[in-house]
């Protein structure tokens, strides 16, 4: 995993988501009356009620990851498990795994917001991904690849109190493209390195308040 700097020459980022309409038909009854009767028959009208609409079923864009010839599309949200707001060790992993796809969420889109939502403000290794992450998306530019998956997260739990989390964290080559589809520097290879993430318990969610690399 490597570090990332932003200079007027070089950026490099570090690590290291139916209307259904109803018709209604009325038909009406033709009135008759027999010409030497002396009263008529009253007009009468039967309303068929309308058959039920079958919804129809709205299918779900395809995701499409970012290539030379564009952004990522369709990228999936990620979504918060529920045992992640648990105060508890099974929680604490759940939670650093999900962190993990946020990050790996806001370098296919560009969209850091899903990550600072979980994210404290006292994590200034993760206010540096932060920024490299806006930076590269920066000018019409685009992040192709640098997808993160975390095989293993084995916490170390202490209730009331911050807690650490030993992560492994594999990302993809990560490829910076301008607005014409072409490389802005060369690719950051591919990499599995090894983190700690710390995180504590407020109130009734767990909030990233460190993250360093284990070198």
């Amino acid at each position: 995993m490597t570090s990332h700097t932003l200079t007027a020459r070089r950026l490099r980022l570090h690590f290291v988501a139916v209307a259904a309409g109803v018709a209604l038909v009325l038909t009406g009854c033709n009135t008759g009356g027999d010409p030497g009767a002396t009263d008529t028959s009253s007009a009468s009208t039967t309303q068929v009620p309308s058959p039920s609409a079958t919804p129809t079923p709205t299918a779900t864009p395809a995701y499409v990851p970012a290539s030379a010839s564009g952004r990522a599309q369709n990228v999936p949200v990620p979504v918060l498990p529920e045992v992640a707001k648990t105060e508890t060790k099974e929680g604490l992993e759940a939670f650093v795994a999900h962190w993990y796809a946020t990050l790996s969420y806001a370098y296919e889109t560009g969209d850091t917001q899903y990550l600072n939502e979980f994210t404290g403000p006292s994590c200034v290794f993760c206010s540096g991904l932060d920024e490299g992450i806006l930076a590269a998306w920066s000018d019409g530019r685009w992040i192709s690849g640098g997808i993160i998956t975390t095989p293993n997260v084995e916490a170390r739990f202490t209730a009331g109190s911050p807690s650490q989390a030993t992560v492994q964290v594999l990302q993809t080559q990560t490829e910076i493209r301008n607005a014409d589809g072409s490389l802005y520097q060369e690719p950051s290879k591919a990499t599995n390195a090894a983190s700690v993430a710390t995180a504590i318990f407020d109130g009734d969610r767990w909030v990233l308040s460190d993250l360093g690399l284990i070198r």
